[in-house]
């Protein structure tokens, strides 16, 4: 038997592309995560922000890519106007894991480092994070339709 050994976020999704295709589409961030998008996704130390109508923004840098394998997103600033410690998410980091499966395609596996169940928002955090990850980024892979923010 298995235990997870964190309590961090995770989900993992599957899709029938390529290790580079699934790449380049976890950096499409307007694609799949926040129509509100500045600045740049693609390369180390690239920074970007993204805003949702609520007044959340989330600015992030990468710190590192691995390419078509593993990219890490630092989360350096956040603002959730809904919780008491606004800035939680503030110096998490979102890991991504792209793995080539042998039918030929792909597994995707995000842990959202930090997000966990004491965080306030990790109820909320998790649904919007699963929905994310299974409806939007899942479709953007599959048909070239995500569903962002």
């Amino acid at each position: 038997m298995q235990t997870k050994k964190t309590q961090d976020y995770g989900a993992e999704i599957s899709a029938k592309v390529t290790p580079e295709e699934a790449f380049d589409k976890i950096g499409c961030v307007p694609e799949w995560w926040a129509k509100n998008f500045e600045g740049k996704s693609r390369n180390v130390n690239d920074e970007f922000t993204v805003r949702f109508k609520s007044g959340d923004r989330y600015k992030i840098r990468i710190l590192e890519i691995d390419p078509d394998k593993r990219i890490v997103w630092d989360i350096v600033d956040a603002f959730q106007w809904w919780v008491k410690n606004s800035s939680e998410w503030t110096g998490t980091k979102i890991v991504w894991k792209i793995r080539r499966e042998k039918d030929g395609g792909v597994s995707i596996d995000m842990t959202h480092v930090g997000l966990v169940p004491a965080m306030e928002c990790f109820n909320l955090c998790k649904k919007g994070w699963d929905y994310l990850m299974h409806e939007s980024l899942s479709r953007y892979l599959i048909e070239g339709k995500g569903f962002p923010a």
